[in-house]
This record gives structure tokens, sequence and C-alpha cells, in this order.
């Protein structure tokens, strides 16, 4: 098992592209949360059904379990 390198994970976020597209999703959380589709700390993601996060229409985000949006590639 190799270590993990924090300094690269932190550079990695702070990069605008990663800011945007971070600020992409939760835009998409608070808008399944103002629609009572998801609260705050249920254990769910917010899925993006054609994987694009800046595509935050409602027929395009599900509410689906943490483990089930990971496992997707």
């Amino acid at each position: 098992m190799t270590t993990r390198n924090y300094a690269y994970d932190k550079a990695y976020a702070a990069r605008p592209e990663q800011k945007r597209r971070r600020a992409q999703r939760n835009a998409a959380r608070r808008k399944m949360v103002a629609l009572g589709h998801a609260k705050k700390g249920d254990g769910k993601d917010v899925h993006h059904r054609n994987r694009k996060t800046s595509d935050n229409r409602r027929q395009n985000l599900a509410v689906i379990s943490r483990r089930k949006n990971r496992s997707m590639k």
C-alpha cells in the first residue's frame, strides 16, 4: 500500500476548476434539499444522471446512496 500525498490533495482541491465543480455539486445538493428530496446528514449523495456536474436540471438529479453513487464508473 502506498502512502497518501496530502500536499497534492490540498493543491488539487485548490485548483480553480475543482473549486467550480465542487460549487456545482453543492448547488445540486442545495436544490434537492430545497425540494425536500434530501436532508442534511442523510448519508445520501445527489447523483447527476448524465455525469455532468454543471447540469443541475431537476430531471438530471437523483438522490441515491453514497455507496452506489461512488461505485459508479
